[in-house]
């Protein structure tokens, strides 16, 4: 057996033994987010270091665990805390809980992130609703054997961030009166922050914001037939447009300011989505 395969399956059966309880849906949390886990029904909660051979986050404000619950009427499963290729892990590790989530059942995966904004106009605080993404700097996480019980072997990208998603979730921020920008992200390995002749060149390759995850967490997720959508908070300017060093404070302030209106537009957003795929 794929070894990758059997390390997911081992993690499945852990997580099993634990947990009985099928999410619909699966929400990944970014950096400065993670509290909007404790807003919802909570179920059950599962820490990583619970999971046989799970690789655990060790980036600064993440929970590490796994929040199972209803936002509102939607059974949910939610990541407090991801995993980042900066850490050290394989990329195949980095991607595993977003295969995890999908094998418990879930069928929609939405990203959400910290990121630069590189944007003509954007500032701290904006919301960006991804509509593509750029991997060329990080390795994709399906080189290796491919796992054929997830996916085939070249999946087509062209619409990963699903359009009928986008469609939804821009319908809901208008209806709250939610500003939604929208645009291409570009991951980077980090940990390091970009300098600015690297956000230039992300510029010029047509990113509208920069961050350290999301994409190869899209890219799993698509290719064992995930729908996928995602929004960034626009926690910095990146380097070379702000006028000022970047730190991980400045990032955490910023989501702390914006959290209550993120945690309308993803409540709002999961209960339209959820609905769309009922109708």
């Amino acid at each position: 057996m794929n070894p990758v395969y059997e390390k997911l399956l081992k993690c499945y059966e852990s997580v099993k033994k634990k947990i009985d309880f099928q999410p619909e849906m699966a929400l990944i949390l970014g950096s400065g987010l993670g509290d909007y886990a404790e807003s919802i029904q909570i179920e059950a909660v599962l820490d990583y270091h619970e999971i046989e051979g799970f690789p655990v986050s060790t980036a600064l404000g993440h929970k590490g665990r796994f929040v199972f619950g209803y936002v509102k009427d939607v059974p949910v499963v939610i990541m407090q805390g991801r995993v980042h290729y900066y850490e050290g892990y394989s990329m195949t590790d980095v991607v595993l809980p977003t295969r995890l989530m999908g094998m418990m059942g879930a069928k929609v995966l939405f990203l959400t992130n910290a990121s630069g904004g590189i944007q003509e106009g954007m500032q701290a605080g904006d919301f960006m609703l991804i509509n593509g993404h750029i991997t060329d700097f990080v390795p994709s996480p399906l080189i290796g054997p491919n796992i054929d019980e997830l996916g085939v072997r070249f999946p087509d990208m062209s619409d990963v961030y699903r359009s009928s998603l986008r469609e939804v979730i821009k319908e809901t921020a208008k209806k709250f009166d939610i500003p939604l920008k929208e645009g291409v992200y570009i991951q980077l390995t980090g940990p390091n922050y970009e300098t600015p002749q690297e956000i230039h060149m992300c510029r010029v390759l047509g990113a509208d914001a920069v961050g350290m995850s999301t994409a190869v967490e899209a890219m799993a997720a698509n290719h064992m037939g995930m729908q996928v959508c995602g929004i960034s908070c626009i926690s910095n300017l990146a380097a070379g447009i702000s006028p000022t060093p970047l730190t991980h404070e400045e990032i955490q302030e910023t989501a702390d300011r914006v959290a209550p209106m993120f945690k309308q537009l993803v409540t709002e957003s999961i209960c339209s989505i959820y609905q769309s795929l009922h109708q």
